[in-house]
């Protein structure tokens, strides 16, 4: 036998450690070229301390007053509300890929799953949970 074929036999195999070889060489060099460029600008770089860099990034704007103001906890509770129902649209995607397959019981399940987001939705609007006035 071919010692090229011996080769290709033993890396071939399914599930050797060597099918994962050049996935461990790319982190390693990808590791090595984050910790290299570290070092680099580390060592190479300026190191002036000025007032003006010691300072907080505030966007040219002089700071006032204190940042640590009470904020309305409805933007919060509007920002998960908006994830929630978006995380759900992202649930409908596998079964519009495969409603076909998932027949009846699929589609009985995928109005089960509305039915709750239904349900969730009415219990916010009751609950005033998107009412701006207050």
């Amino acid at each position: 036998m071919n010692i090229l074929n011996i080769l290709i036999d033993t890396v071939s195999s399914p599930g050797s450690t060597s099918d994962y070889l050049p996935i461990a060489i790319q982190l390693i060099f990808a590791a090595g070229f984050v910790a290299t460029m570290i070092a680099l600008s580390h060592w190479i770089g300026p190191k002036r301390n000025t007032s003006d860099k010691l300072e907080n990034f505030t966007s040219g704007i002089e700071t006032h007053g204190d940042a640590r103001q009470p904020m309305a906890i409805k933007y919060f509770l509007v920002a998960i509300l908006f994830v929630l129902f978006d995380v759900e649209v992202i649930f409908f995607y596998p079964y519009a890929v495969n409603f076909k397959e998932l027949g009846w019981s699929g589609f009985f399940e995928i109005i089960l799953f509305v039915a709750f987001f239904l349900i969730g939705f009415i219990y916010i609007i009751k609950s005033g949970a998107l009412k701006w006035e207050d």
